[in-house]
């Protein structure tokens, strides 16, 4: 059997270079359009401009973007403002991907256009033990609910 060089993909002469070579190679690997979204979180600042703050990106479900809002007054508001959002999202993606969006209080998530940042724990707080505590122990009930809270704050400066 021989060897025919004309047979095949066209080649190309010479070697192409990897910046230009590897996103045509991870477009093609990438089916489900996953990159194009990776990159409408990054850009979700720009894209939005001054409204970006209010809808920060969650995710999607099937044909539904998920945005979150830090509190309900904000969702409210940024629900009305769901079709210019939807009309953007779609526009930088060259394809109508979404249909609906989705509102969800933020809960302490992190957005996925966000950077998660691990924040340093807060040094305890040294506490100043009052000067007349323990006077009551008399006069309260030791069985009462009143009374067991006030020996639990008194075992609180006893530890230290």
């Amino acid at each position: 059997m021989a060897y025919r060089r004309g047979s095949g993909p066209k080649r190309r002469k010479g070697a192409a270079s990897l910046s230009d070579a590897l996103p045509r190679f991870l477009d093609r690997l990438d089916t489900r359009g996953g990159m194009a979204l990776v990159r409408l979180w990054r850009n979700w600042d720009e894209l939005l401009g001054d409204m970006a703050r209010m809808a920060r990106p969650l995710g999607h479900r099937g044909s539904k973007l998920i945005l979150a809002a830090e509190d309900p007054v904000v969702m409210q508001e940024a629900y009305y403002l769901g079709p210019m959002i939807l009309e953007k999202v779609n526009g930088f993606l060259r394809q109508e991907v979404f249909d609906k969006v989705v509102f969800e209080l933020l809960n302490g998530r992190v957005p996925l256009d966000g950077e998660i940042r691990p924040e340093a724990p807060k040094p305890p707080r040294k506490l100043k033990k009052p000067e007349k505590l323990g006077s009551l122990n008399e006069e309260l009930d030791p069985d009462s609910p009143v009374g067991r809270c006030y020996r639990a704050y008194q075992q609180m400066f006893d530890d230290s």
